[in-house]
C-alpha cells in the first residue's frame, strides 16, 4: 500500500472546507493513518518548499502557509499518490476542472485547497517532516 501526505492548507481551513476534503478522500477509498493540526513555522517552511526558497514569491508563502494552523495527514490506498493528484486537480484552481478539488473549492494557484506529495520519494521525506512514527498507524488499527 502507498502512501502520501497531504496538507490543508490555510484557506482550506478558513473556509471550513476540512470536512468536504476529507469526506471526498474517504469515498475514494483512501484510510487516514495519520493527522495532526499544526501550526507551520518558518524553519519547516524553509525545508517543506525548499524548492521555492530561494525564489522573490516565497515569503508570499510562508506568510500563507502560516497564517493559521493547517491539518497533515498521511493517506494510504492503492496508487494513492496518483488518485490523490487526479482528485485535487491541476495546482492552479483556475485551470482546474470541475469535479476536482481544487476546480470545485480553490480560487487560484496558492489558494488551492491542499498540499499533496507528487511522488514516492517526496510522501517519504514529507511523512518524516511531519510524523514521528508512533504517530503513524496500520490500516487495520483506524
Amino acid at each position: 500500500m502507498e502512501k502520501t501526505v497531504i496538507i490543508l492548507k490555510p484557506d482550506c481551513m478558513k473556509a471550513g472546507l476540512s470536512g468536504i476534503v476529507l469526506d471526498r478522500f474517504i469515498k475514494a477509498g483512501f484510510n487516514i493513518v495519520a493527522c495532526k493540526m499544526m501550526g507551520l513555522s518558518s524553519e519547516l517552511l524553509r525545508e517543506h518548499y525548499a524548492h521555492h526558497a530561494d525564489k522573490p514569491y516565497f515569503p508570499e508563502i510562508e506568510e500563507f502557509m502560516s497564517s493559521r494552523p493547517v491539518l497533515v495527514l498521511i493517506l494510504e490506498g492503492e496508487q494513492v499518490i496518483e488518485r490523490v493528484r487526479d482528485l485535487l486537480g491541476p495546482t492552479d484552481s483556475e485551470q482546474a476542472p470541475e469535479g476536482t478539488i481544487r476546480g470545485d473549492l480553490g480560487e487560484n494557484k496558492m489558494l488551492n485547497i491542499a498540499h499533496a506529495s507528487d511522488s514516492v520519494e517526496a510522501a517519504k521525506e514529507e511523512m518524516e517532516r511531519f510524523f514521528s512514527a508512533e504517530e503513524i498507524f496500520a490500516s487495520e488499527a483506524v
